[in-house]
């Protein structure tokens, strides 16, 4: 039987059965185990089984609704972070999505544009388009709005959808909820963004854990420990992700790392030098973009900011 991974908790799984020839009210979930150690080809992953995955089931015990998982099925694409336990080794977040959605905010707590690019380079790098979502618009005073329309523009030039919402209000919630309509989503942000306030608008009767932001750090505190995956009323998913405090960028060679900001990418074969790393070389197409403006300045900054914590390797 074939089913899709819901929930991840490490050593057991919740797998939902795919059968189309039920409606889907009636498809069950089973409580899984992994049969044996799977190994991904190619990729150094301390979670090999990943919430979005399609995998073949064995039933296990009827009475205790429990099932061995024998097989994963090829992924359409997947997103990872780096391991928390292992800087060098990737966690997969989720596999299978259509697109990726990350909340933002620029007040309490404030999200850095070099997170937001971090996110949107880690989905380029998986083929995942990204819509950003900036949600506490009620708690923006004169400067943040200007803030905001500037950053809107920066994004939406390089083919990002940037949405404004208020849960508060309830202004743009119901645009943000016609974005997941009919697709998976990867809902992801910082923590204290208002991502689990946000699954809580759409399953009033679930109640996810939400907190305050954390006075001292100014960041969220964790609330969310594990990818969970929700079927939606409205046709569709979303997986719920654990707060992101970092996001560190697995496997992207210096080389490289031009190659995902859409911006720079049209440009590179302009360069003078293939290997231009858009810094100090002459003839350099990029930097003359972030002259004449065609190149955001914070997107450059951002840039050369994550390119200096990339480390050197022999890929």
């Amino acid at each position: 039987m074939k089913a899709t991974v819901y929930k991840s908790t490490g050593n057991w799984y919740v797998v939902k059965e795919i059968d189309d020839t039920k409606a889907p009210e009636s498809l069950k979930k089973f409580n899984g185990r992994m049969l044996g150690k799977f190994k991904i080809e190619g990729l150094t992953s301390t979670n090999p089984i990943a919430v979005g995955d399609t995998v073949d089931i064995e039933t296990e015990n009827e009475l205790e609704g429990s099932v061995t998982i024998t097989v994963i099925h090829d992924r359409k694409n997947y997103i990872t972070r780096t391991s928390p336990a292992n800087k060098h080794h990737h966690h997969i977040i989720a596999s299978n999505l259509d697109q990726s959605l990350l909340f933002a905010t620029l007040k309490d707590p404030k999200t850095s544009t070099g997170f937001i690019d971090r996110f949107l380079i880690t989905s380029e790098a998986y083929h995942i388009p990204s819509i950003i979502v900036f949600n506490k618009i009620d708690l923006y005073k004169q400067k943040e709005q200007d803030r905001f329309l500037e950053i809107k523009k920066m994004y939406e030039r390089i083919g990002y959808p940037v949405y404004a919402m208020s849960l508060e209000s309830g202004e743009g919630v119901d645009a943000v909820k016609l974005l997941l309509q009919d697709k998976i989503t990867l809902l992801s942000g910082h923590s204290g963004v208002g991502k689990s306030s946000f699954i809580n608008t759409i399953f009033p009767d679930m109640q996810l854990k939400t907190q305050d932001v954390s006075g001292w750090s100014g960041k969220g505190l964790h609330t969310t420990t594990f990818a969970e995956m929700f079927d939606l009323p409205f046709g569709g998913k979303i997986i719920d992700t654990p707060g992101i405090r970092e996001l560190g960028l697995v496997d992207i060679p210096r080389q490289e790392l031009s190659h995902y900001f859409p911006e720079m990418r049209a440009l590179i074969n302009d360069c003078q030098f293939n290997n231009c790393m858009h810094m100090n070389e002459p003839g350099c197409a990029v930097k003359k973009a972030v002259e004449e403006g065609a190149v955001h300045i914070d997107r450059y900054i951002s840039y050369c900011n994550i390119l200096d914590s990339i480390e050197e390797k022999s890929y």
